[in-house]
């Protein structure tokens, strides 16, 4: 494995890993946000999208680690505005 591709996946997971605990801690310690275990690991599911389409090539311009970062991120903001919501 190169490690330009190992940076890149270490930045996916680690942005899918801090949006999941992100909401899984905000669930817990606000009132207002009530979260359920499968939304609040949804940001983990962009990780698993973008680790399985990473198999083959070739990749578009948007194809790229810092879009399924911001992916993972905004995948957790959407899951605690819906639960808010609710």
């Amino acid at each position: 494995m190169e490690i330009e591709r190992a940076r890149e996946d270490a930045v996916v997971a680690a942005s899918g890993a801090a949006a999941t605990v992100a909401v899984a801690l905000l669930s817990k310690f606000i009132d207002v946000v009530s979260i359920g275990r499968l939304p609040a690991m949804a940001p983990l599911a962009v990780y698993a999208l973008y680790l399985f389409s990473r198999k083959g090539g070739p990749y578009g311009a948007l194809d790229t680690a810092r879009n399924w970062a911001v992916a993972a991120v905004a995948t957790g903001l959407v899951a605690l505005v819906v639960a808010v919501a609710v």
